[in-house]
């Protein structure tokens, strides 16, 4: 299906407020489509994403390519400033 960020509309900490909101604009500047899944709907999505990552306290964001792991926040910041998002995002 493509892209996917968890994430969660209900955080108290600043930090993941801001890392998710750069994700979404990196990815929205280079035209990559993507589906957002809300943690904060249930425990089991929360759940899902940190059995999905192999992290069992993995924090949002958490970004897949369907159901295959890509990586965290620091992961793609690395392959931001290394101009590999794409292969990172496992569309190129």
């Amino acid at each position: 299906m493509g892209v996917k960020i968890y994430y969660t509309t209900v955080t108290a900490s600043r930090t993941v407020k801001s890392e998710q909101a750069e994700v979404m604009r990196i990815l929205e500047g280079k035209h990559i489509q993507f589906e957002l899944i809300d943690i904060s709907v249930g425990g089991e999505v929360r759940d899902e994403m940190r059995t999905l990552s192999g992290n069992p306290t993995a924090a949002p964001p958490q970004i897949f390519n369907d159901d295959q792991y890509c990586g965290d926040y620091r992961m793609f910041c690395e392959a931001v400033e290394a101009n590999t998002v794409e292969k990172f995002l496992k569309i190129a």
